[in-house]
């Protein structure tokens, strides 16, 4: 499987992640370059750091994604509107969205439906990616969740912030492409540290990649 993938073209699919909360300027700073140097899609910081990401990266082709409501996804409807809403003012082009699981696992599908569709409005042209937090969903959810995600205009669903009990299997993503078909894109992220896994994903049906381990990933394919 891996001989049908470059550097180039497997780079295109990963999302370059630094969502530690000690992360220091230094290493935002390194992440960025080291995401136009290998060509990766995008870099994905915690909001703070988007103005930098953005200047840093201005003019290379990488984007920057950041991460609202992240990562229990409980914050108020209105909070993760507005943080999206300012990071795309500030530089943002892809927001990764926590799902509220609470309202999920209830019943409460048309407040889930709303809380989705509050960011995707406010995140006006940037793409938004719904993270469902599969770990702590039962199949049928996962299903529920990506159909929400689907109905309220999001881009991508994705499979796991990596600050849950689990991340991302090739079995919820496989799930997950079955259910938006081929209208969304699906992200999968967490545990992805190596080219055997990132390609068993991709097979699975997995059109983007979260992992900090995409330096080692795509240095596999040497």
């Amino acid at each position: 499987m891996a001989e049908q993938w470059t550097k180039v073209t497997l780079a295109k699919m990963i999302d370059h992640t630094l969502l530690k909360p000690t992360a220091t300027r230094a290493q935002i700073e390194a992440l960025c370059d080291e995401a136009v140097r290998y060509g990766f899609a995008s870099v994905c910081v915690n909001s703070w750091w988007v103005p930098l990401a953005a200047k840093r990266l201005s003019g290379s082709g990488v984007m920057v994604c950041t991460v609202v409501g992240f990562p229990l996804g409980a914050a108020s409807t209105e909070a993760k509107a507005y943080e999206a809403a300012r990071a795309v003012v500030q530089g943002a082009r892809e927001v990764d969205m926590v799902i509220n699981l609470g309202l999920l696992k209830g019943g409460e599908y048309d407040l889930v439906r709303e809380d989705i569709r509050a960011v995707v409005d406010a995140a006006a042209e940037a793409h938004v990616k719904v993270i469902i937090e599969a770990c702590y969903l039962s199949d049928e959810e996962k299903r529920r969740a990506c159909l929400l995600a689907a109905e309220a205009g999001a881009h991508f669903v994705k499979t796991s912030t990596g600050f849950g009990p689990s991340g991302a299997t090739v079995e919820d993503v496989r799930l997950m492409r079955e259910v938006v078909g081929e209208s969304l894109g699906v992200k999968a992220a967490g545990g992805i540290r190596s080219l055997e896994t990132a390609l068993a994903m991709i097979e699975a049906g997995a059109s983007r990649l979260g992992t900090s381990s995409g330096v080692s990933i795509v240095a596999e394919l040497e």
